[in-house]
């Protein structure tokens, strides 16, 4: 078995997006693709040439397969996906949009990846991992997905694993949004990194600027919280530095979607490679910046010699 660089875990769907423009119910026809946070990040460290493995269930049916032969043509790991012929697998309709956020509706509930739990768990294959990255998703999809997601972050942290979390808030899963806050801020803190965007911060910690929500997490033990800032770049803080990190110029935002997980592409690949904290989070603006001049969710996540040749250009 092949060592990992990083390991992740989620839910995956199968993504329609809109050929055309205006409302879903008016769109004749749609390019079929893969969404989920997690193998967005999967795929992203893939194309940086990273052995980046991915955890799930899918559906024994022909989105499932699809998932499946779409991650392996990636190059992403997916020995600890497992079939599960009770449920489907989830899909998701985008709207296309000239610019700014698509409207999403997602059909997932009772999903098989919904019905991952501790016990589907497997030890050996997230041991091999170096790194793992973590979403507020899976606390958020299903009570099964949390206490998987709450098994598999003890056991990294016993085996002295790196863990970046990205709390990637998705209020309209939650019972209430008191019970989002203390669930996600639970985990949040007992990862190494902490990568919200400003007003998931805000929601947070209830805090205002990204000085005081980055003081929030390090004071309860995260080493290290970076603030994706949207068009004004990225602020990191430690308990010994902190910065902006300017953006890259983007010609025209095509679609939002995926940013924040190329973004983690990006800072996650500096990390394992040693860079210093400031020039991972230059590279994660960098994948950023691609992410939304592109319409697909990662689409426009390039490979290496892509990224070195486009931070060459603009720097």
């Amino acid at each position: 078995m092949k060592p990992l660089d990083v390991v992740t875990f989620g839910e995956a769907m199968a993504l329609f997006m809109a050929d055309e423009t205006g409302p879903l119910d008016e769109v004749k026809h749609f390019t079929r693709e893969l969404a989920g946070a997690e193998t967005n990040v999967a795929i992203g460290l893939a194309r940086l040439g990273l052995n980046a493995g991915w955890a799930s269930k899918v559906g024994e049916d022909a989105f499932g397969t699809y998932i499946m032969k779409r991650l392996a043509e990636e190059k992403v790991d997916v020995e600890h996906v497992f079939k599960d012929s009770r449920y489907p697998t989830g899909f998701q309709l985008k709207e296309k949009v000239l610019s700014g956020d698509p409207f999403v509706q997602s059909f997932r509930k009772g999903s098989a990846a919904s019905y991952m739990n501790e016990e589907d768990f497997r030890p050996d294959y997230f041991s091999r991992a170096a790194h793992l990255h973590m979403t507020g998703i899976p606390l958020a999809v299903s009570s099964h997905t949390r206490s998987f997601a709450e098994k598999a972050q003890r056991y990294m942290k016993t085996l002295g694993k790196s863990i970046t979390f990205d709390p990637n808030l998705r209020p309209a899963l939650w019972a209430s949004e008191e019970e989002m806050i203390e669930t996600v801020n639970k985990m949040a803190v007992q990862a190494d990194y902490v990568l919200p965007g400003l007003a998931e911060g805000k929601v947070l910690t209830g805090l205002s600027s990204p000085e005081e929500i980055g003081a929030f997490y390090l004071n309860q033990g995260v080493k290290a919280v970076v603030i994706k800032l949207g068009e004004d770049g990225a602020y990191y803080k430690t308990f010994k530095e902190e910065g902006v990190v300017s953006p890259f110029p983007v010609e025209a935002v095509v679609d939002t979607v995926g940013a924040g997980d190329g973004f983690a592409v990006g800072l996650i690949s500096g990390l394992l490679e040693n860079l210093s904290l400031h020039d991972a989070v230059l590279r994660g603006n960098a994948i950023g910046a691609l992410a939304v001049q592109s319409q697909g969710d990662n689409d426009g996540y390039p490979d290496r010699h892509a990224l070195f040749d486009y931070m060459n250009q603009t720097i």
